[in-house]
């Protein structure tokens, strides 16, 4: 059997993200959300223009979805199946870095845990999977939020939570401006005290966001002593989350 097509992938992957903007976005919008050039996504949206399944508004600046095509804002990824696919490597993440690990997704502004890896040690732990955490208060949060082109997931009120929780619409923007350019996010004592985090995206078809997988641990475990996230946790949080995404999409 041939293998998928990626340019139909990407194609639908902004078909997606465009079904969740019922206000439109812009070529630069889609390029950060999917990680693409604007010439490769104008190439995609004039190609969805030619065929009826997008439309640009007056301006010229945006384009959305046509009434030809309908909507499809729900998300096209079952929850089991992301936890399916992140169990090996989640495990390993965990048992490779001494923290806890876990994968969430976005569901109605708060980040649900779909899979929770304990701290492999004799502590006692309590079990995370189906809780959820507020997506602009920690790093798995971040993490999907840097990538939701539409703003829509961004919760409207961003309670603190500790004295470090960003409660300022502006500052969260810069924040996740910054996650997009490192391709990870990061948490420091801004959900709970004392206790760091590191996030990274998982990409399924097309490039599209569709959960993150992330550790939490001591401050003194998580950041080196200049209070720095430890590069090499980083780098095993980034890879982690690369393979997750890569069996989504190669399964596909």
């Amino acid at each position: 059997m041939p293998g998928s097509v990626q340019s139909i992938e990407r194609a639908a992957a902004v078909l997606r993200l465009l079904a969740a903007a019922p206000n439109g976005l812009g070529v630069a919008d889609l390029g950060n959300a999917l990680g693409l050039a604007k010439t490769t996504v104008h190439g995609i949206l004039k190609t969805l223009h030619q065929v009826g399944f997008v439309e640009q508004d007056r301006s010229g600046a945006h384009y959305r979805l046509s009434d030809a095509f309908g909507r499809l804002g729900e998300t096209y990824l079952d929850p089991n199946e992301l936890r399916s696919r992140a169990i090996n490597w989640a495990d390993s993440l965990a048992s490779r870095s001494g923290e806890v690990v876990r994968v969430g997704r976005l569901v109605e502004g708060k980040v649900v845990v779909v899979h929770h890896v304990f701290r492999p040690d004799d502590s006692d732990q309590d079990l995370d999977v189906g809780t959820t955490l507020p997506p602009h208060a920690c790093a798995l949060g971040k993490a999907v939020l840097a990538f939701d082109a539409s703003g829509a997931a961004r919760p409207r009120k961003l309670d603190a939570y500790t004295t470090r929780t960003i409660t300022d619409p502006a500052r969260l923007a810069e924040e996740l401006t910054a996650v997009r350019a490192k391709g990870w996010a990061g948490e420091f004592e801004e959900h709970t005290v004392e206790l760091a985090g590191i996030a990274a995206p998982i990409r399924g078809l097309g490039g599209l966001v569709v959960g993150a997988v992330g550790l939490t641990g001591q401050i003194e475990r998580i950041c080196d002593s200049r209070l720095r996230h430890r590069t090499d946790l980083v780098t095993m949080v980034r890879a982690t989350a690369e393979a997750i995404g890569r069996d989504l999409r190669e399964d596909r």
